[in-house]
């Protein structure tokens, strides 16, 4: 990181970052899946910010969430015309401080943003896997960053932060590996899907696998399922708002229009901003990779998987320090769900602190500025790091 850039809407970025790549997992040594399956080798895309300190008492990780990647922050170079998808929260001297924190994010097992997945070349067969992909779960998603992280030679992780899918696996890591994490900032997440999130994502999946050129998975050579991918995100990015942020944004707003126009054109603005989310998505995005994002999300199960269906039995393996955070608008996870992990880590005995952030953007509302939020992560990070130095053995094992 050469220099800093100065960034309108979020200050000091951490300026020029680049993207790194970690292989593992090389045959006959492949990582074994939740489903049984074996899969190797496993490359993972990754970014770090700031410098990891002697001791390695500063490791912060970052999960990303459904379509996030490893640049959560800065620039590639500087005509890069965008910054990372959390710049606002990572950087110099913002909520998590690259001045003084060591930040990691990684792509997503399953990913098609540098890791590993569908997309990916089968060794096997010199193809894409496509749906020879395995279908992999949070715990295998969280089990590759370890991977990771062992191989950057980190074994206490000061603080694991992430929002929606990015939450569950901060959970995940607390209950996976308890010894390695000292501390937890799960936003805007759950420890189930409902049974309306699942609906949601199965009304997904099918809008992409009733495109004719989904072709079972095996469309790489050819035309790409691009309306059925576009369909998907457009669904996936209304249970991402909120009825009052649609109004205030939309309302019944023509679009480039004073009347209607009585044929299935976009009349409405909110019709336009949906078919412009998902024509600027078939972009940047695989179409089997929502598929196996959107399954491991759905077969998320805190409480079956850790706790033999108790949410309380399943945070007695957890050690970290919590801090949760809801949003009042966030109707895809609703507070109710936070709120429930909270009662079940404080029987327990965990230190957790809860907020819920008044906010009138929906799920999304962990992404975007929040005066709120900023000063939550950074006074909990302070507090965090700050009582690790009074204590210099607590972040080695």
């Amino acid at each position: 990181m050469s220099e800093y850039i100065e960034h309108d809407q979020s200050g000091i970025s951490v300026g020029i970052v680049e993207k790194q790549v970690c292989t593992f997992a090389e045959p006959p040594h492949e990582m074994i899946l939740e489903c049984g399956e074996k899969l190797g080798p496993i490359s993972i895309s990754y970014e770090t910010y700031g410098k990891l300190n002697q001791d390695k008492s500063n490791v912060i990780l970052v999960c990303h969430a459904l379509s996030g990647d490893s640049h959560v922050a800065g620039y590639y170079s500087k005509d890069d015309p965008k910054p990372g998808w959390w710049d606002i929260m990572v950087g110099p001297e913002k909520g998590i401080d690259t001045d003084k924190y060591f930040v990691i994010c990684s792509n997503i097992l399953g990913s098609c943003m540098g890791s590993t997945g569908p997309c990916s070349y089968n060794p096997k067969t010199v193809e894409p896997y496509g749906l020879d992909f395995p279908v992999v779960t949070i715990g295998d998603i969280v089990s590759a960053q370890k991977a990771l992280l062992d191989h950057l030679g980190i074994n206490k992780i000061l603080a694991v932060i992430g929002g929606s899918i990015g939450g569950m696996q901060v959970l995940e890591w607390c209950l996976r590996y308890p010894d390695m994490v000292v501390s937890a900032i799960p936003l805007a997440t759950t420890m189930k899907h409902s049974a309306l999130a699942i609906a949601f994502n199965e009304v997904a999946r099918q809008a992409i696998m009733a495109d004719p050129n989904w072709n079972n998975g095996n469309y790489y050579a050819g035309p790409k399922p691009d309306l059925g991918l576009a369909v998907a995100r457009m669904i996936g990015h209304i249970t991402y708002l909120s009825d009052e942020s649609m109004r205030i944004k939309f309302g019944r707003r023509l679009q480039d229009k004073s009347d209607l126009s009585f044929n299935f054109d976009a009349d409405f603005q909110v019709e336009s901003y949906l078919r412009y989310q998902g024509a600027k998505f078939v972009d940047r995005f695989d179409a089997n990779s929502f598929l196996f994002i959107t399954k491991a999300a759905d077969y998320y199960d805190l409480e079956k998987q850790h706790g033999s269906g108790s949410a309380v039995k399943a945070f007695a393996k957890a050690k970290a320090r919590f801090l949760i955070v809801s949003f009042t608008s966030d109707w895809l996870y609703p507070t109710y769900q936070s709120k429930e992990m909270v009662t079940a880590m404080k029987k327990n005995g965990l230190d957790v602190s809860f907020c819920e952030i008044e906010a009138e953007w929906g799920h999304d509302a962990f992404l975007l500025p929040s005066e709120r939020l900023f000063t939550l992560v950074k006074s909990f990070l302070e507090s965090v790091y700050k009582e690790n130095r009074k204590q210099p053995n607590a972040l080695r094992s």
